[in-house]
């Protein structure tokens, strides 16, 4: 899949033999102020809303039984700034973490809302086809953690289950072959950003 808005700006990646500051997920607090949050949010626009849907090598399906949650995708141009924060942000994290080869956000960023039981079990955002050359996962959380119950984003590192920073304005960007979930949301909302960065093929 091609890429939809590469980086303006990619600095040199210093590679080692071994990559020890690796980390299984990173984050920064407060990416996005209370005000930016709100301004974000207030994007979503029931018409252009859907059902999410699960990723099958080059096509989607809906899935009720591994994921049940609405999106609509943000559109550039108008949310550049977005895309831009974003960028700095995945682009920092990739040099000082991950030394991936990365090139852009490869489609629109997701608007995300789960509520009513919503959840996406366990899973990874790489795979197969058009999912074949995503390096990196961001989502932003849009909520304040006392609007829902549930939805924790997790991931399986080894055999332990960790549960990511949920503080409103977050962002939290992890390799995209990392194993992850949300956990259902039993009460309330929980709206978020999601995204992908790729790049060339692994080699």
């Amino acid at each position: 899949m091609p890429i939809i808005k590469p980086f303006r700006f990619l600095p040199t990646i210093k590679r080692k033999d071994l990559n020890a500051e690796f980390a299984d997920y990173s984050w920064f607090n407060n990416l996005f102020s209370e005000e930016e949050v709100l301004k974000i949010r207030e994007l979503w626009n029931p018409e252009q809303v859907k059902a999410a849907e699960v990723n099958a090598v080059e096509k989607e399906h809906l899935r009720d039984d591994l994921r049940k949650s609405e999106l609509m995708w943000i559109k550039p141009g108008a949310n550049d700034w977005i895309y831009d924060r974003l960028s700095q942000a995945c682009i920092q994290s990739n040099a000082n973490k991950y030394k991936f080869d990365i090139l852009g956000f490869q489609t629109e960023l997701q608007l995300a809302s789960y509520e009513g039981h919503g959840f996406f079990e366990w899973h990874m955002d790489f795979g197969a086809g058009n999912i074949s050359n995503r390096k990196l996962s961001i989502t932003v959380q849009l909520s304040d953690p006392d609007e829902y119950e549930g939805g924790e984003l997790q991931f399986m590192i080894n055999q332990n289950i960790i549960t990511a920073p949920k503080e409103k304005g977050t962002a939290i960007i992890f390799p995209s072959f990392a194993l992850h979930r949300v956990t259902p949301v039993t009460t309330g909302s929980r709206k978020s950003i999601v995204g992908w960065i790729g790049g060339p093929p692994y080699r």
